[in-house]
């Protein structure tokens, strides 16, 4: 079989090196070209390369699964399995510490050695089609024919784009984000979990994510309606507003560690959900079918599920040609729930942040039911299938009355240490006076 992939980041290369290693002829394009000759990457078109990421247990096992030798290439490239104990199970691994940028450079650098892949760097054009099917591609004005055409071109793809997503939804967040490193011989900061920590305070959230050798990320989430904020995305007013949180003090004191960007900024966030578009010898995979909110690392998690269950699908069999259909089918069942899962978030977040009380009368959302497990230990029961995401939010359902009855009692989850809102804003303003010389 004769697979054109159209997108060469960390799906499409799976998607690639899985089939071309089953004997398949395959050409990735992108418009990339990938690192330069002096190790320099700028990822066109792809805003999230440098910022923060989370790698859920999914990419790890799909690569191990689909191409161990992609695996190998990661970890060689210094990414870091977290391994945990889990009670009356032994040790687990819940994912991998890494920078995206080092994924994507590893997979890359095992392109090299894989037969049956070809990465061509071209814009796509558009689609060629023949009797109602779709058979290839123009790319830099050449055709490209093939049996199977698959779009892993990302959320800012334009390839057929003819119809309106079936979900969408903006977040209502934005954040901005800085990356660092420990310095020698220092111990890392204060840490929830093995990846980093999740900290709600009064109007904004901050997430610390660990990566390999000592690479880190700190992040700050707002609603994207809050201007006071939005000072954070200067290096010196993030800065002291690192300074200003307790937890992010220790982690980002120059005698334990240094930044190795300047602050970035994530925003025009979208949650959404597009369906397969029906056309014959065409699929469609990763973001250009779902994009979430990064704030919760499930974007290559639920990119690297697509690609194990449309590789299940051509392992027994699938034809190419109408491939497409049972693997919408099970992309609305175990890729459009997530979707459906961050719009509820999102919108309790930013409602939440506005002022806005706990309804009792509306269902609750996914993340106050885990929130109440801080007074309900027995809502962790359920919570853990859902974080792992080997279970559907669904799973949550039978854990919502013992939320509720927790919020009903009056309770509600306690604010991490750090300052409100508005005392953030005051040091905001205090560093943007200074940085301007007062004036």
């Amino acid at each position: 079989m004769r697979v054109l992939v159209l997108g060469s980041g960390p799906t499409g290369l799976l998607i690639g090196a899985a089939l071309a290693e089953r004997g398949h002829e395959v050409i990735s394009v992108d418009r990339d070209p990938g690192p330069a000759a002096d190790g320099t990457w700028r990822r066109r078109g792809v805003m999230q390369f440098e910022h923060a990421h989370g790698f859920r247990p999914q990419v790890a096992d799909a690569l191990q699964r689909w191409w161990p030798a992609g695996y190998d290439a990661w970890m060689y490239a210094g990414a870091e399995p977290m391994v945990m104990e889990v009670p009356g199970a032994g040790t687990r691994t819940i994912g991998s510490r890494s920078r995206r940028s080092v994924l994507e450079r590893a997979l890359r650098s095992a392109t090299s050695r894989m037969p049956g892949l070809t990465l061509l760097v071209g814009h796509v054009d558009g689609l060629l089609a023949e009797g109602g099917r779709v058979t290839g591609a123009v790319v830099e004005k050449t055709a490209l024919t093939a049996d199977l055409v698959v779009d892993a071109s990302g959320r800012s793809s334009r390839i057929d784009r003819t119809t309106d997503p079936e979900l969408e939804g903006r977040c209502g967040l934005a954040y901005v984000d800085r990356t660092y490193r420990l310095l020698p011989g220092a111990e890392p900061g204060p840490m929830e979990n093995p990846l980093g920590s999740f900290s709600g305070y009064d109007g904004y959230q901050v997430l610390l994510f660990l990566h390999e050798r000592g690479h880190f990320s700190v992040l700050f989430v707002c609603p994207t309606a809050d201007g006071a904020l939005k000072p954070l995305r200067l290096d010196a007013v993030f800065d002291e507003a690192c300074r200003a949180v307790p937890d992010l003090a220790q982690w980002t004191d120059a005698d334990r560690a240094r930044p190795t960007s300047p602050v970035m900024v994530g925003g025009a966030l979208r949650n959404v959900y597009r369906p397969q578009r029906g056309l014959a010898g065409m699929v469609t995979v990763g973001d250009a079918v779902a994009t979430t909110t990064p704030t919760r690392g499930r974007g290559v998690a639920m990119a690297y599920m697509q690609v194990d269950a449309l590789l299940r699908l051509l392992d027994d069999g699938a034809d190419p040609g109408s491939v497409s259909h049972p693997f919408g089918d099970w992309c609305d069942e175990f890729i459009r729930p997530w979707v459906e899962d961050h719009i509820a978030i999102d919108d309790d977040a930013v409602a939440r942040w506005q002022g806005a009380g706990l309804d009792l009368s509306r269902p609750l959302s996914t993340e106050r039911i885990c929130e109440a497990a801080q007074a309900d230990p027995r809502i962790n029961e359920y919570a853990g299938a859902y974080f792992a995401m080997t279970d559907l939010p669904s799973c949550l359902e039978p854990a919502e009355p013992l939320a509720r009855a927790v919020y009903e009692t009056g309770w509600r989850p306690p604010y991490a240490d750090g300052p409100s809102r508005d005392q953030l804003v005051a040091v905001i303003d205090r560093a943007v006076s200074t940085a301007d010389g007062g004036i």
